[in-house]
């Protein structure tokens, strides 16, 4: 029996990441601002911002939080958010 099953966790569960475009960065404090919304949720493992390219690369268990708890805590924070494709 594998660890995760004996755990209780589902075999598929695993890391996703996503990038979302977040166009309303404009000066310097805005990544740490949506750095810090996106670091308080719950399963989110790493986050990597740039103002520059004004996007967010997410790292995150899918198990514990999704896309949507993402870009919602992004436009909490004053900073609406999108999916980067």
């Amino acid at each position: 029996m594998s660890l995760s099953v004996a755990l209780g966790s589902p075999v598929w569960a695993a890391t996703q990441t996503v990038t979302l475009f977040v166009p309303g960065m404009t000066c310097a404090a805005c990544p740490i601002t949506v750095k810090k919304a996106l670091t308080r949720i719950d399963g989110v493992e790493s986050v990597t911002v740039s103002l520059e390219e004004r996007e967010a690369v997410v790292r995150f268990d899918d198990l514990r939080t999704n896309i949507e708890q993402l870009t919602e805590a992004t436009a909490n924070a004053g900073y609406p958010s999108n999916v980067k494709h």
